[in-house]
Order: structure tokens, then sequence, then C-alpha cells
């Protein structure tokens, strides 16, 4: 029986030592916590009866206590953090990569052990861009050691993987991600994923990417016939990206690529998005339209005339950078080598020119209405004109056609001559005939008429000498008697 008993009181005490050893281990409960620098983190004391005092310690440094009274520690983030009454959370403002490391929350025995890993990213140029810049993109980790080896892959605002060159100068603890070159479309809420097997971190860090730009295309041809009203409009994308930095702008004109630009416009946008513009030349009548869309940058030409064609640019300009957008103005008109009704039998040529060379799937084409195949004619690729000779009266359509496009159209009527024009005409032929011959013969009477009034005065002349000699010659016979 002491044996057994000896057994059984062996055992118990053996029971109560492993008890009592791990009561501490149990206590102990490890909790990986992920936390993005600049933002708040809230950290997690699980099972705190709801009248019991903690105290929250990083590495052994004191935070904050919590009892009857609130007291202060000399951990580096105290003066960042609180602890939330209700449910004994931490919470830490304005995280920074060094807050990073092991929590400690205790209560009465217990103990609750929480590892913050703490991420910081970072985009160039504060997340503002012009198309065609290269975003570079800073993920940097700060935790316990050791430092997990990240898997990270981009999402754009359209949820599409994006590829990026990943380069680590230092280590697992900074990575660089160089992006492609963006896109006005690219604007949006991106998403960063971190992945990382052990420790097991599955992140997604969202962040704004604002691209500046235009919604138009970056260039654009527009088509316009002469004496026509047209207006020119880019739709900038500031409000709808939710831009909140100041920009400048300015509308530039030049007729052909290498003359000289004319400033037609410039304009600026504050910070809340308000805008504001000044015409700036002379060159030609042009209006600024009172009511239009918001972020549009509009002019109207009233009248438009053949040498109001060319190329109408655009410009931003923010921190130095610039992007523009083109529409290219292509004017359309008719004419013809004569004016006034077409005679009978006689020919007209009609000529359809625009200002500028169509691209090569565009092209002029005459045609009459209500004609043949035979009335069509059409214009060379690249040519900027097309003629088409006229013998009858009709109404004539020059149509500029791009792809399967009627893009502008201009008709030209051709009129023929009343009868009674060409009896008048017929008649002041033959009265200017008549007329003329008239005047010749005329003419020939007086030339005759005046040759022969010239014989007499000659011959006048000669008598007059002729008696003359005949008085002198008597006077000296009368002398020498």
């Amino acid at each position: 029986m002491e044996s057994c008993g000896t057994v059984v009181s062996s055992t118990l005490a053996i029971f109560l030592v492993l008890h009592l050893g791990l009561i501490p281990v149990m206590a102990q409960q490890n909790e990986i916590q992920i936390g993005m620098a600049g933002q708040a983190v809230t950290l997690n004391c699980r099972g705190v009866p709801h009248n019991t005092g903690v105290t929250w310690k990083y590495s052994k440094l004191v935070i904050r206590l919590f009892t009857t009274t609130h007291l202060k520690g000399k951990a580096a983030m105290t003066d960042r953090s609180e602890i939330i009454p209700s449910s004994k959370q931490l919470k830490v403002l304005d995280l920074r990569l060094s807050d990073a490391g092991t929590y400690t929350c205790e209560y009465g025995s217990h103990a609750v052990s929480i590892s913050l890993h703490v991420f910081k990213l970072t985009i160039s140029s504060d997340g503002h861009f012009l198309p065609n810049e290269v975003p570079k993109l800073t993920l940097m980790q700060n935790s316990s050691p050791p430092l997990p080896n990240l898997d990270i892959t981009l999402f754009n605002s359209n949820n599409n993987i994006v590829r990026s060159k990943i380069s680590q100068d230092k280590g697992p603890q900074e990575y660089i991600l160089e992006l492609k070159k963006l896109e006005a479309t690219d604007s949006g809420t991106w998403r960063c994923h971190v992945h990382s097997d052990s420790p097991l971190i599955n992140q997604n860090i969202s962040f704004d990417m604002k691209v500046l730009g235009f919604q138009n295309p970056d260039f654009e041809r527009k088509y316009a016939t002469v004496d026509s009203a047209v207006i020119l409009s880019w739709r900038l994308n500031f409000q709808k990206i939710g831009w909140k930095e100041g920009f400048t702008g300015q509308l530039n004109w030049k007729q052909q690529e290498n003359a000289a630009a004319h400033e037609l416009l410039d304009f600026n946008v504050t910070a809340r998005g308000q805008q504001h513009g000044t015409k700036k030349s002379s060159h030609f009548r042009f209006e600024i339209p009172e009511s239009k869309p918001e972020s549009t940058v509009e002019v109207k030409l009233p009248k438009v005339h053949f040498n109001h064609s060319g190329q109408y640019q655009c410009q931003l300009a923010y921190n130095g950078r610039h992007v523009q957008s083109k529409i290219e103005l292509v004017v359309m008109k008719v004419s013809a080598n004569s004016v006034g009704p077409l005679p009978s039998g006689a020919e007209k040529t009609l000529i359809c020119q625009v200002s500028s060379p169509l691209p090569s799937n565009a092209h002029l084409r005459w045609e009459r209405v209500n004609g043949t195949e035979e009335d069509i004619k059409k214009s060379k690729q690249h040519e900027v004109k097309v003629e088409v000779k006229v013998r009858a009266a009709g109404l004539w359509n020059c149509h500029l056609i791009e792809g399967n496009d009627r893009k502008i159209s201009l008709n030209f009527p051709v009129e023929e001559a009343p009868v009674w024009i060409r009896y008048v005409i017929i008649g002041a032929s033959i009265g200017g005939s008549l007329l003329a011959f008239g005047l010749a013969c005329l003419c020939i009477i007086n030339g005759i008429s005046w040759q022969r009034r010239r014989q007499r005065a000659k011959r006048m002349a000669r008598a007059r000498q002729h008696l003359l000699e005949n008085k002198t010659c008597q006077c000296q016979h009368r002398l020498n008697k």
C-alpha cells in the first residue's frame, strides 16, 4: 500500500510540476499584424476581462498602462499611441518603419505577443504624372528579423496585371519597381499585392495613380467647309481623376508644320479646379464659347476661311513637364474657272480642293446629282484637288470621303444660259462686227480725205511759191530798165 501511495503522490507531483510549467507557455500567444507607414494600426489584445488593467510594451519598454488611470511609458511611439478603453487595443498613429517589432499586451499573469510587420510604399512625383512618363515605386519593409523575401504583383485600375522591372538595391528591406510608360487612361486606384510564405503574408496595398492629360487622342483630324462654323474642343481629365494640383496651358496655331506658331489662348487651372482663360491673338477672328462642358478647352471659328487650316495644338504644363494634343483642321472649297451661267456648247471646269494632303484612305469625289458613273471623278492618293469638265447644266457635289465615311460635302450648281441671252450674245456679236466695220470704213474715208487735203495744200503751196518767184523776176526786170 505504501508503494502504491508513493506512486500516486509522485504522479500527482509530476502533474503539478508539468501544469505549473505549462502555465506561462499557454499564456503566450504569437500573432502577426500588418501596418502601413503613415497610417494607423490597431493591435489586438484578445481575452482581456472587462475590468482588467493592461500594460502595452514594445521590446520590453512600456508604451502605455491602462488601470484606473492612464500612464505613459518611454517607448518611441508613446506620444503617437492610445489604448482603447472598451477593447484594451493599442492604436498607433502615423506609423513608421521603425515601429515594426514585437509588442506585448500584459494583463494579470497573461501576456499576448504581437509581431508588427510594417510596409512603406512611396511613388515618384507623389503619384502625379503626365502621359509617357515612367513611374517608380519603392516598397520598404521592416519586422522582427529575419526579413522575408516578397513576391510582388501590380494591378492597374482595371485590375489587370502590370509588368514591372523589380530591383533590390538593399536586399529584402527595399524593392524598387519601374513601370511602363503611362497613358491618361491609366489614372485610378492601383493595387500592390505582397505575398510571403514564411511568415504567411497576403497584403494588398492600394495607391492612387493620377495621369493628367486629354480625353482626346494625341492627334485628331477635323474637316470643315469654307464659310461654315466649326468648334475645336479638347476635353481634359483633371476633374475626372481628382487632380488636386494647379497647372497651366495654352492653345497655339500654325498653318504648316514648319511655320511659326501663333498663340491663340492661354489658361490656368487652380488646385480647386477653377479654370481661367485669356485670348492672346488677333491673327483671325475666333470665339470662346460661354457655355461649354466642364474641364473643356474650346474655340469657335464662326466663319471658316481657307487659310484657317493648319494645326491647332493644346498644351498642358505641370512642374516643367508638358503634354499636348493636336487637331489638324482641313478646309475644303469648290470653285469654277469662269463665273456666270454656262452658254450652250461651252465648257466649264469645276475645281474641288482641300488645304492640306489627305491621308491615304481619303479622297475627293465629284459627282453629278442624278448623274451616271461617267459623271464621277475621284482624286488620286494624296492629291489636294480634283477637277471635272462640265458641258451641261446641273447640280454637282464634291464629297470628302475617308474610308467609307463621307466627312463633308459642298455643292456647286451649274446653270445654263437662257435662250434670250444667246440671241443677245449673237446680236452683240453682229452689232460689234458691224460697228467695227463702220469704224474701219470711217477710218478709211477719213484717211482718204486727209490725204486729199494734204495734196491740195501741197499744190497751193507750190502755186504760191511760183507766183512769188514770178513777181520777183518782174521787179528785177523793171529795175534794169
